[in-house]
């Protein structure tokens, strides 16, 4: 129930009894901000200058009509009061040229979640979140590992990680679901005594909601924020591979795997349209039709795949290549963003430069679906690609229509936008992609989202434990379908995967959504799924992830609704004082996962959440509390509720491998 209560320039505003806002003269709700800003980006990280030159705090209020007024000095700020399911939804009206900072009262030993993907924490409290889509990975932070005795590498903090996917969404342990509708630059601060919201532009509105569990908050934030994530069937059918390197080493891979028999459902070729090398390893050409000399006969491969149950998943972004040759193409026809001086904008990737497709401009947009999209792509018999990058906009570029600050953390969503649109269009529900990059209303496009680019090792802050708080954090902000790739992307002299790396990160995916792998930046110095002695654990875990189809079926029908395939231990209990390891997830309601993330480990401890489970592997029960199981190579530990009505079927998971393995 609402109750807005505004007595004597006192405003209140509760939920359920429970106070969501409070302001006064002492503790203002809003403040205007002037904020003056320099930007410096180096391939897609921007580091801001801020020089705050002016601060009103807004601190009086009174009614007029149906609009509170806020003013200070001669500043004039209103809001319009919604009542909302369970909530309310407060419509804001400021002055251009401001920024605006935003107090809500903190609650004593409150955890906050979410802000999008947030990779080394999921508990928020105490941290700064900034609201500004950039790369995740930085090359000093590569160098350090490639260079440095792994003793003297020092894990990154919170603050120093930036987010292919941030977005002002916060859900807390005390029932708060915080949303701000906004596209600006801004950052979340969440204090000991107050949370902070500020950002570069008046957001049109912030939604405040009250519920009893996570579940509700992030059913009803997928009611405010359509949902459309979805797998095709075929998804659900095995493991995806990440083979390049042409026609015959593709299908010679595939088929081999195949008869071995490993569960195989997909095949992704990111190199489809050419190889570009360079110091930092194998690198796509950014050209997006087939590359005949690398892909010759790539139709009638694709064929002999599909007749054998084999889908072809393909690659592409929004840049092209300079130099190539439809780089000159778009160049030609004005499609790509431009500077000031009319000169194309050159965005610099690792070594080499490419021109950015204006999402903008109709006729380049036009251009992206019908030629790049269903020509080249669709026609051709690809089911799947990664859509890669989105979140590379420069501030200072010069677009067909609007202003690149306004429009720089929604660019992924365009770019996602672009890419549904290409198959709605086509009418083929079962082709899908997958993006790193996103901002809110992604998941109104995007059928799933992928963790962006770990590092191919255990650390926590870029390498595989990072991929579950980031899903944690995406799943409370209303994204609830999210796989990674299978071995890491980054690579760089000593920073490689060896196969015990490789089967420790397959074992977390089987129990997962998807199964997806990455030959990472250099493939020939990293473990790959082929590998002699990794071969048979693919072949064992493929078996598995496509006899628990069923149950991942069942995980994706309920994450439509918002709810996220995978889950913090601390989900059922409601509360993040019940979190015993950041580093384990709920698939789903029944599945319990303790990924191995500790190099030369062959046993686990674990801290089952309450309840009785069974040992997925040896069929030996549990109680909640804290136990150390064993977890040798091919052997995640993973549970199961004793009293699960899909019990039947994890048995005879865990029992097919060996049937499926002889054959």
């Amino acid at each position: 129930m609402l109750r807005s209560e505004l007595r004597e320039n006192l405003w209140t505003v509760s939920l359920d009894g429970k106070l969501a806002l409070l302001h006064n003269a002492e503790q203002p709700f809003v403040t205007a901000v002037r904020r003056e800003k320099q930007y410096k980006s180096n391939r897609g990280t921007v580091k801001e200058t801020v020089t705050e030159t002016a601060r009103v705090p807004l601190t009086n209020v009174q009614n007029e009509g149906k609009k509170l007024v806020f003013t200070g000095e001669d500043h004039r700020f209103t809001v319009e009061i919604e009542e909302i399911e369970k909530g309310v939804r407060l419509h804001f009206s400021g002055q251009n040229g401001w920024a605006y900072s935003f107090r809500l009262p903190a609650i004593a030993g409150e955890a906050v979640f979410g802000g999008g993907e947030q990779y080394r924490k999921t508990n928020l409290r105490g941290e700064q979140v900034v609201n500004f889509v950039s790369e995740h990975i930085k090359v000093g932070t590569i160098m350090e590992k490639a260079l440095l005795p792994r003793l003297f590498y020092k894990e990154k903090k919170h603050a120093a990680i930036g987010s292919y996917a941030p977005m002002p969404v916060f859900v807390t342990d005390t029932g708060r679901l915080i949303r701000f509708e906004t596209a600006a630059d801004g950052y979340a601060r969440f204090g000991a005594e107050e949370y902070r919201f500020v950002y570069d532009s008046c957001p049109r509105s912030l939604t405040l909601v009250q519920g009893s569990s996570y579940r509700e908050l992030v059913e009803l934030l997928a009611g405010q924020i359509p949902n459309r994530q979805y797998l095709p069937d075929w998804c659900l059918d095995g493991m995806i591979l990440g083979v390049q390197g042409g026609t015959q080493t593709v299908l010679e891979k595939t088929f081999a795997m195949l008869d071995a028999g490993a569960k195989i459902c997909g095949v992704w070729s990111q190199d489809w349209s050419g190889c570009n090398r360079t110091v930092m390893g194998y690198q796509v050409w950014w050209n997006w039709e087939t590359d005949q000399r690398l892909y010759p006969g790539l139709r009638e491969a694709i064929a002999k795949l599909n007749a054998r149950g084999v889908k072809f998943l393909a690659y592409i972004n929004p840049y092209l290549v300079k130099g190539s040759r439809l780089y000159e193409h778009a160049r030609e026809r004005g499609y790509l963003i431009t500077r000031r001086d009319g000169s194309v904008y050159h965005i610099k990737s690792t070594t080499f430069d490419a021109g950015m497709l204006d999402l903008t401009n109709p006729e380049a947009v036009s251009y992206i679906k019908e030629t790049l999209i269903k020509q080249n792509m669709l026609e051709l018999g690809v089911s799947g690609w990664m859509a890669d990058f989105g979140e590379y906009l420069p501030l200072d570029c010069v677009l067909h229509d609007g202003d690149p600050h306004e429009l720089h953390n929604l660019w992924p969503v365009l770019w996602a936008r672009v890419n549904r649109e290409a198959i709605d269009e086509y009418g083929d529900s079962e082709r899908m992609f997958f993006m790193r990059s996103g901002y809110i209303g992604i998941q109104s496009y995007a059928p799933v989202l992928w963790n962006g680019d770990q590092h191919t090792d255990l650390t926590k802050d870029y390498g595989m434990p990072c991929v579950m708080p980031a899903s944690f954090s995406l799943g409370f902000s209303g994204i609830p379908m999210v796989h990674c790739d299978i071995g890491g992307f980054f690579s760089f002299m000593k920073l490689r995967r060896d196969e015990e790396l490789f089967i420790r990160w397959m074992e977390m995916c089987c129990f997962s959504l998807m199964m997806r792998s990455h030959e990472s930046i250099r493939p020939w110095a990293n473990a790959q799924f082929d590998a002699d002695d990794v071969r048979d654990h693919t072949i064992r875990l493929t078996s598995i992830h496509r006899a628990l189809k069923p149950y991942i079926t069942h995980c994706v029908k309920q994450a439509q609704q918002g709810i996220p395939a995978l889950r913090p231990d601390f989900w059922d209990a409601g509360s993040y004082r019940a979190s015993r390891d950041t580093y384990s997830y709920y698939l789903g309601d029944e599945l319990f996962v303790c990924p191995v993330i500790r190099k030369g480990a062959r046993k686990r401890r674990v801290w089952l959440p309450k309840g009785e489970w069974i040992h997925f592997w040896s069929g030996k029960r549990y109680r909640g509390g804290r136990h150390t199981v064993p977890a040798p190579l091919g052997q995640i530990p993973v549970f199961f509720r004793k009293n699960s009505p899909y019990a039947m079927l994890f048995y005879e998971a865990a029992a097919c491998v060996g049937r499926d393995a002889a054959r």
